[in-house]
């Protein structure tokens, strides 16, 4: 390609994608239900703004707090969106709420997705198709536009782990790839089980060190943010806050402790099995908050599987998924409420790294887009069910 056909495509490229983030975040904004009840985050920026690593105050529907003898109410959840809020929340104050930032990390998470497409097939259209298949034809629509905390700190992590991702296979800047593992992690711990597969992708006979080591520098500040916030709190350097709320032992899904291998099935049933609810009477078909089947939310995932499998990154991406999802599926409660298995968010970036290089060695075909129209009919019946009608149960 000749240097003006490249700049042309890049200028193009550039275009291209700041329509769809423009594009995304109208619908979200547009199918979101308004302001989530459950703002810890929102709550969380408030009180660093003030110097303070606590709330001062509970309401009965937040029940993910750990309260102490003090009065101070510790959020539980890990605190990279909260951190991410303050100068939103610092310039718009109560203007910006917490399902806003879900949006814009959404819209986010498709334009990276986008780049990523572009980057392994030089293709427009793969692109597009790419875009519309994470942002659209995935459960991704729904958390992204509700923006509830346990949804919001999942796009988060999903949002940091797509940038890792692109940088790795772009400019390859290590530091860079680390401040956004960091805040991965920062956003799910667990996802931290992701690593093998970046280290894999930096790993060379003769630099090794140093970009494992600039990786390292990069994702540190996070570490140790994360250590201290702990320790300040719970006088541990280890996140032990969903073990410390209130009653959290004698609900029915943690009869067996927090983590145990008779949960995983569960999880499976969900992430394979679950389908929607059938009634005699209108709507006739609703979602459940139990869950949907993986592969009625995004069918197109089904091409994940053809992701060339003697290719060691394949092999390596397979493996980190594996890791994440075992963690998830030991833990009591399968993630409800919830549109989909949304657990499954937390490794979307590599499945959806699959399922573009899956699909890449063949080219788009015309059962690849009835697949993902097939998903974004899914996902629009879901959002409006939920957020907009209510029709939903158990």
């Amino acid at each position: 390609m000749n240097p003006a056909n490249k700049t042309y495509t890049i200028l193009g490229m550039r275009k291209l994608l700041s329509i769809f983030f423009i594009a995304t975040l109208v619908v979200y904004f547009i199918t979101s239900p308004g302001k989530t009840p459950y703002d810890y985050f929102t709550r969380l920026a408030d009180s660093f703004l003030q110097g303070k690593y606590y709330l001062e105050d509970s309401q009965p529907w937040l029940s993910e707090l750990v309260p102490t003898q003090n009065g101070k109410f510790y959020v539980i959840q890990p605190p990279m969106p909260a951190l991410l809020f303050i100068p939103f929340r610092f310039i718009f104050k109560e203007l910006f709420q917490q399902q806003h930032l879900a949006h814009l990390l959404g819209a986010g998470l498709v334009v990276l997705t986008m780049a990523i497409s572009y980057k392994i097939k030089k293709d427009i259209k793969f692109s597009i198709f790419s875009g519309i298949l994470i942002g659209f034809s995935s459960i991704v629509w729904y958390l992204a536009a509700t923006g509830s905390v346990w949804y919001l700190s999942q796009i988060s992590s999903a949002f940091f782990m797509s940038a890792a991702v692109y940088e790795s296979l772009n400019k390859r800047r290590t530091l860079l790839v680390g401040l956004f593992l960091g805040s991965m992690f920062l956003s799910r711990l667990h996802t931290v089980l992701a690593f093998p597969f970046f280290l894999y992708l930096f790993y060379d006979k003769k630099y090794w060190f140093r970009n494992y080591f600039q990786i390292a520098l990069g994702a540190l500040p996070f570490l140790l943010f994360n250590f201290y916030y702990n320790f300040v709190r719970f006088n541990t350097i280890f996140d032990k806050g969903y073990f410390l709320v209130p009653g959290i032992y004698s609900e029915p899904w943690f009869s067996k402790g927090m983590l145990n291998i008779a949960y995983i099935p569960e999880h499976l049933k969900i992430l394979f099995l679950k389908l929607p609810n059938f009634y005699s009477y209108p709507p006739y078909i609703q979602p459940s908050w139990y869950g949907l089947a993986i592969w009625i939310t995004t069918p197109v995932f089904i091409f994940s599987l053809f992701a060339p499998i003697k290719e060691n990154l394949t092999k390596l991406t397979w493996l980190s998924i594996l890791f994440i999802f075992i963690l998830l599926a030991l833990r009591g409660g399968t993630g409800w409420t919830q549109f989909g298995y949304r657990y499954a968010v937390d490794f979307y970036p590599l499945l959806t790294l699959l399922t573009i290089k899956g699909i890449s060695t063949t080219g788009l075909k015309k059962y690849h887009w009835v697949l993902l129209f097939v998903g974004v009919i899914v996902n629009l019946w879901g959002v409006l069910w939920i957020n907009k009608f209510g029709w939903v149960g158990w």
